[in-house]
């Protein structure tokens, strides 16, 4: 089934205008030998590969849904053309959740505001320059009383109660709905055809031009999110995507939805799925979620 997928992208191209069995079997009989070639070329690859069938197994976290398993094909980048190396079956509390957009906001806000110190600074009346000696005396003017021209109420005084730096915005979201924003962006993705699983991250070159290619040819959208298990990346990806700023390398360990979410597709190696399945699946089921409810503090970092 596979090599008939990874021929037919070969064929198809060439004999879309045509739909009568007779026109079919001229058109694939007068391929040109550059064609056959390249057709050849395929077959041999994809016959020598076995097809990869990752099945997903119930015994450690049985499914909270009654759906079913999300199957994805296995793509490979190792050629500018696609093929279809396997499929794997996708964890439905992981990829398959409900698509909770209210969850996916609240931790967008979380990671704009928890890093964001804020540098808005004014002056009060003791830090404005002047107005060390009484404006006028206390009484017999018929004015009203001041002890300084630099009071709030003067113009060119200072303020009161005005923004004072440095202000830090950092807050923490409930242990939960970070692990809710996880799988309902990841669910997110899937669903929208934004996912895609690929083999490794192994390439052929370090050349930027042959992973625009690819991107254009696969049809990844402006801008692709790679994610590995490991924190080090093969050479020839990190080089190619040292000058293309639309493509990001990311280990697994730093997923995050903001992230997902920035960028149009996300790509996934088999090992970053499974490691991230893993993850996700202890954190859904720990026997201490209770503990993890309670209210942050800074002293438990």
């Amino acid at each position: 089934m596979l090599n008939f997928l990874n021929k037919s992208k070969c064929i198809l191209p060439k004999i879309r205008y045509f739909t009568s069995t007779s026109s079919l079997r001229n058109t694939a009989e007068n391929l040109s030998k550059e064609n056959e070639t390249q057709l050849t070329k395929v077959t041999d690859k994809t016959a020598r590969e076995a097809p990869i069938i990752l099945t997903q197994s119930f015994d450690t976290y049985e499914p909270a849904q009654v759906t079913g398993c999300r199957q994805v094909w296995i793509e490979n980048i190792d050629d500018v053309q696609e093929r279809k190396l396997g499929i794997i079956e996708l964890h439905p509390d992981v990829f398959a959740t409900q698509p909770r957009v209210d969850v996916i906001h609240e931790n967008i806000e979380w990671q704009r505001k928890y890093r964001f110190v804020s540098f808005a600074h004014s002056k009060t009346r003791a830090e404005v320059r002047g107005g060390g000696r009484k404006p006028w005396p206390q009484k017999g003017t018929g004015r009203a009383r001041h002890g300084s021209i630099r009071s709030p109420l003067f113009r060119g005084g200072g303020r009161a109660h005005g923004p004072r730096s440095p202000t830090t915005h950092f807050y923490m979201l409930p242990f939960f709905k970070r692990v809710m924003g996880l799988t309902a962006t990841l669910s997110v993705k899937l669903a929208q055809d934004d996912l895609h699983i690929i083999k490794d991250v192994e390439i052929p070159s370090g050349d930027h031009q042959f992973l625009k290619d690819l991107i254009i040819e696969r049809n990844w959208g402006p801008s692709v999110l790679i994610v590995d298990k490991e924190d080090i990346f093969p050479e020839n990806i990190c080089e190619a995507t040292d000058k293309l700023g639309y493509v990001n390398l990311m280990p697994a360990y730093s997923l995050n939805t903001y992230s997902m979410l920035k960028h149009d597709t996300l790509v996934l190696t088999i090992n970053a799925v499974k490691h991230i399945e893993e993850r996700l699946l202890y954190q859904l089921h720990r026997a201490d979620s209770l503990v993890k409810n309670a209210p942050f503090k800074l002293s438990q970092v």
